[in-house]
């Protein structure tokens, strides 16, 4: 165990500015466009003349008078159920921070020799395998998710105190909600449905990455395009002479897709069949509570266990490559 907490912090110090610098840098720019666009609503005119809230427009000098309490209670509703959802853009983040991760885990430490050096240690290819999986799996997406909920937490905060300098006072009510504090909790309860349907993905192109004696991105990400491409034509071709074609379809979607783009935050929803509508409130905002339930009922299928299942033995092959292609 102490060994695998050593190899997981040699991983996070190697590659800190793309666990932690990119999405920190993400964050700082999505908080001061906030605090800009926020600062231009104080001294604009137009902003301080009127106030558009839910398609209804007020005088922010009649804001407090002519806005019912419920109409209040809605928008605290709105915000304190959907104010995580201002990390999105740090969730496009990581999906790039582990598929490059990933897919130069291996292929570096054979490019630079270094790993040589890494074998002359008493550390098992497998330990050494498994916390890059372990970094890629559970290390980028919690440092992720940890930015992210900091930074909504932080733009939520200038928003509620730009909606009293407009007479909207709801802080209050925002607080009291349980739903507030529940959002960052649900978030990282999702890390486990990240795991599984990550792990396809990642076992690909760490096998491809301790496979591949150059041009890595190329082997991983041209060869299954140009195999779908050739699968297609084959298909026509088929279709037209014997009316049988292949599905290329659901193989582009279950294969190549989910085999490159696991690693993508919410992408097991489409994949699930989720209703859109559960995903929101009566009121037609996001439910931070309904994304944490909807996302934890494509478990239920067995592609998603299959799909880890092979990643897994993807991780195993990995292993074995690992072994024996030092490149002499």
């Amino acid at each position: 165990m102490k060994t695998m907490h050593w190899l997981l912090r040699r991983e996070y110090w190697e590659h800190k500015g793309s666990f932690f610098w990119a999405p920190a840098i993400v964050a700082l720019v999505m908080v001061a466009v906030v605090a800009v666009t926020l600062a231009y609503g104080f001294i604009s005119p137009v902003m301080n003349a009127k106030v558009i809230v839910n398609g209804h427009e007020f005088a922010r000098a009649d804001m407090v008078a002519t806005m019912a309490i419920e109409q209040r209670a809605g928008i605290a509703n709105a915000v304190a159920n959907g104010y995580i959802a201002a990390a999105a853009p740090l969730f496009g983040v990581l999906p790039f921070v582990v598929f490059f991760y990933c897919l130069s885990a291996l292929y570096d430490d054979r490019r630079d020799r270094s790993i040589l050096f890494w074998k002359s240690l008493p550390i098992s290819d497998r330990d050494t395998v498994l916390s890059k999986v372990l970094t890629a799996l559970v290390l980028a997406p919690v440092v992720t998710f940890v930015i992210g909920i900091v930074t909504a937490f932080v733009i939520v905060l200038l928003t509620l105190f730009g909606a009293g300098f407009f007479g909207v006072h709801i802080v209050g009510l925002v607080l009291a909600n349980p739903a507030f504090w529940l959002a960052p909790l649900q978030m990282l309860g999702l890390l486990p449905v990240y795991v599984l349907w990550a792990l396809p993905t990642v076992g690909y192109l760490l096998l491809v990455s301790a496979w591949a004696r150059s041009k890595v991105f190329l082997w991983a990400v041209g060869v299954p395009l140009l195999v779908l491409v050739l699968m297609r034509w084959i298909s026509f071709m088929t279709e037209s002479l014997m009316g049988v074609g292949i599905d290329v379809k659901w193989i582009g979607e279950n294969v190549v897709m989910r085999g490159l783009g696991s690693v993508v935050p919410g992408f097991w929803l489409p994949f699930g069949e989720v209703s859109r509508g559960a995903l929101l409130n009566a009121d037609h905002s996001v439910s931070a509570g309904g994304v944490f339930v909807q996302s934890w009922l494509p478990l239920a299928q067995p592609t998603v266990w299959i799909g880890a299942l092979v990643g897994g033995l993807m991780i195993a092959g990995a292993i074995k490559l690992r072994r024996w292609r030092d490149e002499g």
